[in-house]
């Protein structure tokens, strides 16, 4: 009887096919950005910063300055990111997981979903930097000297003056450091989320549903800040140069800022990083799999 139960298990969830797994991921991680974007404004102008600077601080100064719409700055950005970024990222790592479902027995062991996240957003990364580096850009233009700033009206005129201006290579500024804490960031979030939503599955009460996901998408999130915080602090640092010459290596500006800041200066913002991390993960992963769920009940 089981094993028949099993079956019919395995037949209603049918794999999704590639193209639409991609879609999804894409579409939670957009609408999950709409939401936790603030944060990210707050997040990179702490880190361009080379003095001390609160969350608090750094809100009441561009609120003051800037207005309320200063912290939906660069969305556009926001959006295009998570429009290459996640949906390759999360369109990767699912596919992986429906490609493990189908040819092996029970879940893939921890080393397994470290190098299914590992390689998924590495690829998601690299993809996704032009808008990563227009996002950072937008987001602490407004922190600029006025004869500084860069005044992008958005991504898409972003992309276009930083080639003209700069040439088609400077859309991958700041690549290394962002494909390096993307492997960290994507371990971190994507192949502790299942590890811990099993853990918790097998020995607690907490069955699935939205209280599991949120659980173990907040432990994730703070295993997530920390561990990628010192690659993104330095990606924000050198994505954010004005610079004529050879651009400095992301081992160089990573002992450059903990030399001459301090090493705790590598874990500026991580507050805000947190609370943008762990909503944003909580979101995403509920939407995409809520996004699923819908799909193989009307659609598939």
């Amino acid at each position: 009887m089981l094993r028949k139960n099993g079956e019919l298990q395995e037949k209603k969830l049918q794999p999704i096919p590639p193209t639409i797994n991609f879609l999804l991921g894409g579409l939670s991680g957009m609408a999950a950005t709409c939401v936790v974007h603030p944060m990210d404004v707050i997040k990179n102008r702490m880190q361009v910063l080379k003095g001390k600077a609160s969350i608090l601080d750094t809100i009441s100064i561009t609120y003051s300055k800037e207005g309320i719409l200063a912290f939906y700055n660069g969305l556009t950005a926001g959006l295009v990111r998570q429009a290459t970024y996640t949906t390759v990222r999360l369109g990767i790592y699912n596919q992986m997981h429906e490609f493990w479902r189908q040819n092996y027995v029970g879940p893939p062991a921890f080393a397994i979903l470290m190098l299914m996240a590992g390689s998924a957003g590495a690829i998601g990364a690299f993809v996704g930097t032009p808008a990563d580096l227009a996002l950072v850009r937008m987001t602490t233009d407004g922190r600029l000297p006025v004869e500084q700033r860069r005044n992008y009206k958005n991504v898409f005129d972003a992309f276009v003056r930083i080639v003209r201006e700069e040439g088609m290579f400077a859309l991958w500024r700041g690549s290394l450091p962002t494909v390096g804490r993307a492997i960290v960031v994507n371990i971190s979030q994507l192949a502790t989320y299942s590890q811990v939503k099993l853990l918790i599955k097998s020995r607690t009460n907490v069955k699935e549903g939205i209280l599991l996901h949120f659980y173990a998408s907040m432990i994730s999130g703070f295993l997530t800040a920390f561990n990628s915080m010192p690659f993104d602090v330095t990606k924000t640092r050198i994505q954010n140069m004005k610079i004529t010459g050879k651009l400095p290596g992301m081992t160089a500006v990573m002992m450059s800022i903990a030399k001459n800041e301090g090493i705790g200066s590598l874990w500026k913002g991580f507050w805000p990083t947190y609370c943008r991390i762990g909503p944003h993960t909580v979101l995403t992963l509920i939407i995409n799999e809520q996004l699923m769920n819908l799909y193989r009940s009307y659609i598939q």
